[in-house]
């Protein structure tokens, strides 16, 4: 089989989607940009009640479908107070550290779409002023954003038209380098969206052929649990999750392969796929790691536990510093592009 991809117009299409800010809960704005982005190719697609964008290429087989899916919504924040020194004490939205934002700008979106700009720091930041500015703890009660205007005070902020309830997304910072690195936040999930986006693209343009119907899900709740427990179609029997793989210390995965995950927090993944996409790399030369991820969970773990009857499975491109100061490689989103496209002309694994 032919290889597939290519990874340096797959990073220009990231950058893109990582400069538009999506936390759960607030993403209308990137599913605007994927519809758009599908939107000459005439493939048949529609967003369901959550705000997902839901793509189907017809098959030969249309009584045996496969879905795969990726996810647009990152980290973020919300208001949570509006503080009597001028400044804004935040809420989480998802799971991530507050070390890992400390000193990152951010935006403030109002509900009437006013966006205002600032930065997020601790109260203690000044070593001038604070003795235990390096010892504080990083925490809901001592993280704060200071906005860029002139607010002396509660009122001020108010005047702004910022209130409890409105969104905080974290600048992402996004960089490709020479050398062939992309780096920049929200690479989780928005790396694994702009690698479907182009595949669906490609099988499009080019009339692949697709041995079963296929649907294609960017899914808008991932980072709070239930992204992608909807909408699949009775006769689907494969769902794979595409997400990032996780790296760190006891994990095989790294930032130059495709990442097949055999088991995370909410258990096995279907051995029977994890084994078929293992064969597929290997008759296609496409270099890969399986690894388990002790903390995660997935669109299609989340399938499992809300009673949906298929072979699930997960992969993705390696990216360090998981919900952090993310990074990945062009070889491991070529090794991603590769797997996929032999994957969807593939047969569907023997139940």
């Amino acid at each position: 089989m032919n290889t597939y991809g290519n990874a340096k117009e797959t990073m220009e299409l990231i950058k893109q989607l990582v400069s538009i800010p999506s936390p759960s809960g607030n993403t209308k704005k990137v599913i605007d940009f994927c519809e758009q982005y599908l939107k000459e190719t005439n493939v048949e697609m529609y967003r369901n009640r959550k705000g997902g964008l839901i793509v189907t290429l017809p098959g030969k087989n249309t009584k045996q479908h496969r879905m795969l899916t990726a996810h647009v919504d990152t980290l973020g924040a919300m208001v949570k107070e509006v503080k009597a020194n001028g400044r804004l004490k935040l809420t989480m939205i998802g799971g991530f550290r507050w070390n890992s934002v400390e000193g990152e700008y951010c935006k403030i979106e109002t509900s009437s779409g006013k966006v205002y700009t600032g930065t997020i720091l601790m109260h203690q930041q000044s070593v001038h002023v604070y003795k235990d500015a390096g010892k504080a703890e990083r925490n809901e009660d001592n993280i704060e954003v200071r906005i860029d205007e002139k607010v002396l005070n509660e009122y001020d902020v108010r005047n702004l038209g910022i209130e409890e309830g409105d969104f905080v997304s974290f600048e992402p910072r996004v960089e490709i380098t020479e050398s062939g690195y992309i780096k920049s936040r929200h690479l989780d999930d928005k790396a694994s969206t702009a690698i479907l986006l182009r595949l669906i693209k490609f099988i499009k343009e080019n009339n692949v052929e697709l041995p079963y119907t296929t649907h294609f899900l960017i899914s808008n709740n991932e980072e709070i649990g239930y992204g992608g427990n909807s909408n699949i179609t009775p006769e689907t029997v494969e769902y794979l999750a595409v997400d990032m793989g996780a790296l760190g210390d006891g994990q095989s995965s790294d930032e130059y392969t495709v990442s097949i995950c055999a088991k995370d927090s909410s258990g096995p993944y279907h051995y029977g796929l994890r084994k078929h996409l293992v064969n597929l790399a290997k008759e296609n030369n496409i270099e890969y790691k399986v690894d388990i991820y002790p903390f995660y969970g997935s669109d299609a773990s989340a399938a499992i536990r809300a009673g949906f009857d298929i072979v699930h499975g997960l992969v993705g491109p390696g990216i360090e510093s998981s919900h952090a100061f993310e990074r990945t490689h062009e070889s491991s989103i070529s090794n991603t592009e590769q797997l996929l496209f032999a994957y969807v002309q593939s047969e569907i694994v023997s139940l």
